[in-house]
This record gives structure tokens, sequence and C-alpha cells, in this order.
């Protein structure tokens, strides 16, 4: 049994994944709690989020007939960072002739290649290999068994704020539940989403959440960038409820059903009821009145992703495709948006591969995550932890100091995801 779970700043998602008595894994269990405590994607009451973790995960256990003990999940925002670096060692004595590469001399330029400075409160996350270079020749990806004199290798490094690292793993312990690891956001929902051909030409990835939208750039199957931008849909929900004087909550539903960033997508005679505030009368407004608060907040977030990856990337063409996620992703009129502004129809929404068991119940682009962590635990054979009782509260004196580094054992097993 694999548990995937998503904590995202407007809901925590869990997803379950088991064998069946035939042997098919299949989804057995979903749930979806509002989330609490949270505040850009940064947990700011840990009390508070441990609570609505584990009410997420003890629903799921119900949908799904199990006894859940442990689970994984997935970290992004701007406590994410990402940083391309190179290693190079020699593999034959000086003097002697090629030697062949043996798998002692690829672990010795990975080193080499993860020798960086760091400042004081960052981890590293994941170190995925982009490609290898044998005597200058480039685009190797396993140099097992070559001869060579030189290797050199050049690294993806994601580094993660050890505090929130830390305030994850407690939320989840006082939850009662043991963290099995810890994954890159976006990174998990490529596994649920993008194909492997598209990894291979170039994709970009956009995870669009309520408080941040994370960016993932894929070439020749492997990451080349790795950043957040620190708003999401909770900034389109505080423009209606600013432009029309209501709650959020009346905002965000509004939004919901009707919202829409794409003018040709608008219908003309549609009309929307705004509930009143303290008594007063329901009111009408068109939906293309709508569309004029929402759109150029929608256009600003994706010219800011757009001018953050070329900050970031001196990447000129992509071949695959833009693959967008996340709760944003469902938005009416968000793919013709995106074509617009980035000048490709090659955008799509991604949709999470199908396991079987509840299709319906996570079938959405904003599940992309949760699937993406079941999927990727069970092909890599990342093992779970024994069979456990739940944790004690900390209070009482017990912690899972423990534990194995769970970060070391997700990082081994990305080298085989690319």
């Amino acid at each position: 049994m694999v548990v995937g779970l998503d904590i995202g700043t407007s809901f925590i998602r869990v997803v379950v994944g088991a064998e069946d008595d035939s042997g098919n894994f299949r989804v057995v269990g979903t749930s979806y709690e509002k989330s609490v405590g949270l505040r850009n994607g940064n947990i700011v009451n840990i009390e508070a989020a441990a609570h609505a973790i584990k009410n997420a995960i003890e629903n799921a256990e119900q949908n799904g007939g199990v006894d859940v003990s442990a689970c994984c999940t997935a970290i992004g925002g701007d406590q994410i960072d990402g940083l391309n670096t190179r290693g190079k060692v020699a593999v034959s004595p000086k003097g002697k002739a090629q030697c062949e590469i043996a798998q002692s001399d690829i672990d010795r330029v990975r080193d080499s290649a993860t020798a960086v400075k760091l400042a004081l409160d960052r981890d590293i996350l994941h170190v995925i290999t982009q490609d290898y270079i044998v005597d200058n020749v480039p685009d190797i990806k396993d140099p097992i068994h070559r001869l060579g004199v030189c290797l050199e290798a050049a690294v993806h490094i994601i580094t993660a704020s050890k505090t929130t690292i830390q305030n994850i793993r407690t939320c989840v312990n006082r939850a009662g539940y043991y963290l099995d690891g810890i994954m890159l956001k976006t990174l998990a929902a490529t596994h649920a989403v993008v194909t492997q051909e598209e990894m291979e030409l170039g994709s970009i990835l956009i995870d669009l959440g309520a408080g941040t939208t994370d960016i993932l750039v894929l070439v020749k199957g492997a990451p080349v960038c790795t950043t957040s931008i620190p708003v999401g849909g909770n900034m389109i929900t505080s423009d209606i409820a600013y432009m029309l004087g209501i709650s959020q909550t009346e905002a965000e539903k509004i939004k919901l059903e009707a919202g829409c960033c794409w003018e040709e997508n608008v219908n003309p005679n549609r009309t929307i009821v705004i509930q009143g505030i303290g008594g007063q009368s329901p009111h009408e407004i068109y939906q293309h009145e709508l569309y004029e608060y929402i759109a150029p907040r929608v256009e600003e977030i994706f010219n800011m992703v757009l001018n953050r990856i070329m900050e970031k990337t001196k990447i000129v063409q992509l071949n695959g495709n833009i693959i967008l996620t996340g709760g944003g992703a469902k938005m009416d009129g968000i793919v013709q948006l995106v074509q617009n502004i980035f000048g490709t129809q090659a955008v799509r929404v991604g949709f999470p591969e199908r396991f079987g068991g509840i299709e319906e119940d996570y079938a959405g682009p904003e599940w992309a995550t949760a699937v993406g962590l079941v999927k990727f635990y069970k092909e890599n054979a990342v093992k779970p932890a024994k069979k456990q009782k739940k944790f004690v509260h900390a209070s009482e004196g017990k912690t899972d100091s423990s534990k194995p580094n769970v970060l070391s054992k997700v990082a081994k097993a990305f080298r085989s995801l690319f």
C-alpha cells in the first residue's frame, strides 16, 4: 500500500493505492480536506495543519477500507530552489590508457558535482543527473562499461528549506503517521501527467496552486529549471471579492462556478447572482464583467511565469508541451490564454493516469501531485516503513529521530526515474 499526501494551500488531498487480490495496483481510497494552518504553501500553524492532515488521511482510510500507518508527501513553493552544476573526475590513473567506467566512478563524479556551498538553512532534496560527458563526448545517459579517461556529469540539485521540511515532518508525525519520504511537488506531478516523449523533447510543467505557482522545465528527460512565483488562485479570488464587495468564500464559489479567462469563451447572456451582505438584496452581473476581473490577473501570473523561465534558463526552443496542473488548470479558457502568452499551440491540461478503482475521484489536474507520489513510490519500489503503531504526540517524549534518512532514500530512487 502506498499513500500520497498533497499538502496544498487550499486543500489537503490523499490518494491510497494498493494491490487487489489479483495483484493489480489500484487506487482504493481518496479524500480531500480544507487546508488549515497554511499560507502560500508554508505551514504557519503546526497543530491546525496536523489536525487537517489527520482528518484527510482518516477519511481516505474509511473510503478505502484500509489502515494507514505511513505516507509520502510533496513540497513546493518559494522554499524550493534549483541549481545546475557540473562535476569532473579522472577515470584512469595519470599516464595510463583508457579504463572502463564503473559505478564507483559515477558515484565520485556525482559527489564532485554536488560539492557546492549551500546556505546553512538549506537541505538537498534531490540530485538528478541530466547527462554524462566521457572524454568530451556529450549526451551520454549511461556511461557504465564505456572506455574513457575523463568523466563529467551535469546534475540538477534541488534544495529545500530545513525549517519547512521539519515542519512537514512534525505535522505528519503529530497527525499520527510515519513520513516515508518527501518529493518536489512538480516532480511528483510530472510522474503522473508527463509522458517520456514530452520529457525528452523538452516540456514545461506549471502547477497552478492557490498560494503559489510552481514551475519545472524538462529537457532531454531531466529538469533544468525548478522555480516558483508567490502568486496563485487566491489572488484571483481576492480581486473578485474586492471588486464586487463580497466575502472571500463567496468570491471563491463564483470563481469556480463561472470564472473564465478567455473572452471568446464568455457567454454574453449568462448572468451570475451575487448574494447580498447584511440583509441586502441579491443582484446580478454578467459573466463578461467577471471575466474583466479575472483575465488581467491570470495573464499577469503567466507573464511572470514566462519571465521567470527566460531569466532562469537559456533555452531557445522546446519541442514538447506546456502541461498545466493544479486547481487553477480547471478554469475555463486557461489553455487558450497560455497558448496566446507563450506563442504556441502545444498547451494541454495534465490529467493523472488512471489506476482503476474510484476513477472519478482523482481524474482532475488538482490530483496530479498526490497520484504522482503514489505512482513514483510504487514503480520505484521504495519500500514503505514496516507496519507500526502510530506515533505518540511529541509532548509525550517520543520522536522519530531514530528513523532512517528518508531524503537520501528518495534521492537514490530518483536516479532511476530520469
